[in-house]
């Protein structure tokens, strides 16, 4: 077996099966309601050549009182059954959600029914059918969900293995739809690179070279650990940014510390990435092109190190470094690639509408758009009553208050802003006050009194 046949292989997790068409069945019949602001539509498999041969559920989001989006923001999971039940979730995420509002985007979340041992390739290579079907749900759901601009709205892609393969799958096909991406741990094999793989390989046109990229592998995916599951991933991800980077893309690499495969704490860094780049790359008025991304206060940094400067002062080849859009997010990188903690300044929005039924408090909450929602605090009568949840868990990374599982998303079934207060004596009455916790310890100032 050829080295690059390997990394391919190993990066995907290609099992192959002969596609074939069935009924949505276990584990991707459970998922939360989509009543709005949250839509959904899902297509049946199809036995035509050059169609999507797993069934797909498409659930968006829809910011409330948005009156024209301006974007799509698309969250995209990865190979494997987990992975794939996994997308049923994302548009629920409360942290990904906040980039969306700020933006006037739709968070949009893909769930493919791939089979366990089914082969990767048929959705996560997006010329086998997800990219017409992934066009199509924007038709559809635009029509469900009352803004038909959505089909043709510029995008902002994030994927996780064989989403991250699927992602700069789709910038290569279409650059000019593409606000930006986000490679974490996959990348598309491109024809310079190809070799004897079996994998179809892509061409790099000019126009990709003006995308924004950034590639996000876990350093235990052979950049330290050489000899783990996902060892290729590396080899992969470094071949595909010299390819990229060698010609005058805008591309980046940014190595998680801490982790293998898993999404780890890549949000606090993808998401105000993503932020820089939606800030400079969409247009006032949604029709238009995208604007150019601004290079003049670019920064620069060796792929594998943890120190960047800015582009007049780096001493290095500009061609062979990571590069970063301004300061602000090299010195986020600088963070990141050391410990990912990531540092954050700004508490998050006070919680509202507070409502309490009997001994039942419900309320709202945003996510704070640096650091997310770790947590909230309950207050009776102005004093400290509870921590919710008690105690955080998190295996892949900083806990937050929706849980994480493996592609980033949060866990079913969804946790409510729920609290009961069992220490009361019933038909006492209190007054309640919540507090927001973001992952960088921040907290918010008291929701107003309940009433």
């Amino acid at each position: 077996m050829t080295q690059t046949k390997f990394i391919w292989l190993a990066t995907l997790l290609l099992i192959t099966v002969t596609p074939s068409l069935y009924a949505q069945k276990a584990p991707y019949d459970v998922f939360p309601p989509a009543e709005a602001p949250y839509y959904r539509v899902r297509y049946e498999a199809s036995t035509n050549p050059g169609e999507l041969t797993f069934p797909v559920n498409y659930t968006i989001w829809i910011p409330k009182d948005v009156k024209n989006l301006r974007g799509v923001i698309v969250h995209q999971h990865g190979c494997g059954e987990g992975s794939c039940k996994s997308g049923l979730t994302g548009a629920y995420d409360l942290h990904w959600q906040a980039l969306a509002k700020k933006h006037d985007c739709a968070l949009l979340a893909p769930s493919y029914e791939q089979p366990e041992k089914g082969d990767c390739q048929m959705w996560c290579d997006p010329r086998n059918g997800s990219s017409a079907a992934f066009q199509k749900c924007l038709v559809d759901l635009g029509a469900k969900s009352g803004h038909p601009e959505l089909s043709k709205l510029p995008w902002a892609l994030w994927g996780h293995s064989g989403g991250g393969h699927w992602a700069g799958g789709m910038v290569l096909m279409h650059p000019e739809r593409v606000a930006a991406a986000w490679l974490r741990s996959g990348v598309p094999l491109l024809k310079a690179n190809a070799e004897r793989s079996t994998i179809k390989a892509h061409t790099l046109p000019d126009a990709a070279l003006k995308v924004p990229v950034m590639c996000n592998p876990g350093t235990k995916e052979g950049v330290t650990v050489k000899d783990s599951r996902f060892g290729g991933v590396w080899a992969a991800n470094e071949t595909f940014f010299n390819e990229v980077r060698s010609k005058g893309g805008l591309i980046s690499v940014a190595v998680d510390p801490l982790s293998s495969h898993e999404c780890g704490n890549q949000r606090y860094l993808a998401i105000i990435w993503l932020d820089a780049c939606l800030s400079a790359r969409l247009p006032k008025i949604a029709t238009n092109p995208l604007n150019a991304m601004p290079t003049d206060q670019a920064w620069l940094a060796p792929i594998t190190g943890s120190e960047a400067q800015p582009m007049a002062k780096f001493s290095g080849k500009p061609l062979k470094a990571a590069w970063l859009p301004n300061e602000a997010i090299a010195k986020s990188w600088m963070q990141y690639v050391k410990d990912t903690l990531v540092s954050d300044s700004t508490p998050p929005s006070a919680p509202t509408n507070l409502q309490v039924k009997g001994n039942d408090l419900t309320w709202e909450a945003e996510a704070d758009l640096e650091s997310g929602l770790a947590s909230f605090i309950i207050e009776r009568d102005g004093k400290f009553l509870a921590n919710l949840p008690e105690t955080g868990k998190n295996p892949f990374g900083r806990p937050i208050f929706q849980n994480l599982q493996y592609s980033d998303t949060p866990s079913q079934p969804l946790v409510p802003m729920k609290y009961t207060d069992t220490k009361t004596e019933a038909g006492k009455k209190h007054t309640y006050r919540v507090i927001t916790v973001n992952t960088a310890g921040l907290k918010s100032k008291p929701s107003a009194d309940s009433k």
